[in-house]
């Protein structure tokens, strides 16, 4: 039982690990908790900070999702320490015990665990996600509808892989998806009176 719990309190503490703040402080930016929209993500520090820094933020949250995946499949952990992992590193973006547990909406960490489940499913996901944002100029929509596809993607996916089929896994990602729709709550207000800002519009400083 030892080894589980240690895995599931390590991806937590990567997933505690604030892409956005620290890449702001490296850069010399303001603190994404106080300006924006006030969220550590990487929306966020694209509209303070521009895409570079934004780019860096995305990447560095995708992997605090991905890493726990991958060393679940190495140690070739049950379905059930996979999901709790998963969970584990999503819940440390959204929660960060190192920075007073004020965190993102968890998009790119969540995509980070598709990806560490599969590279289909994060592909598949990631796809909908980025063709989503060219079609309809709106981050947290995009994020929202990919999102929502995510279950059935892991449901229908899953069963091909080394894995194989794993409700423990659908449930984490029906979790997962619930979880961010809750996060997202103030987008979709914005979103149901048409006041959401447009990706083209949150282009921050020339960097």
């Amino acid at each position: 039982m030892t080894t589980p719990i240690l895995l599931v309190i390590g991806a937590y503490l990567l997933g505690s690990i604030s892409s956005a703040i620290l890449v702001c402080r490296l850069m010399g930016l303001p603190d994404p908790r106080t300006q924006g929209s006030n969220n550590p993500g990487a929306t966020n520090v694209l509209r303070i900070g521009g895409r570079k820094a934004a780019g860096i933020t995305l990447f560095g949250d995708m992997l605090k999702g991905l890493l726990p995946m991958l060393v679940a499949h190495l140690l070739q952990v049950s379905p059930l320490v996979f999901a709790l992992m998963g969970m584990a590193a999503f819940l440390g973006h959204l929660y960060p015990i190192f920075f007073g547990f004020q965190g993102g909406k968890g998009v790119a960490t969540a995509l980070g665990v598709q990806f560490g489940l599969h590279w289909v499913i994060g592909g598949l996901v990631g796809l909908i996600w980025l063709f989503m944002a060219k079609v309809l100029n709106i981050s947290s929509l995009a994020a929202l509808i990919s999102m929502a596809l995510a279950p059935l993607i892991v449901w229908l996916v899953l069963p091909y892989t080394d894995i194989g089929p794993s409700l423990e896994l659908v449930v984490m990602q029906i979790l997962l998806s619930l979880i961010l729709f809750w996060r997202h709550r103030s987008n979709i207000h914005n979103l149901l009176s048409g006041a959401e800002g447009k990706i083209s519009q949150e282009q921050g400083p020339k960097q």
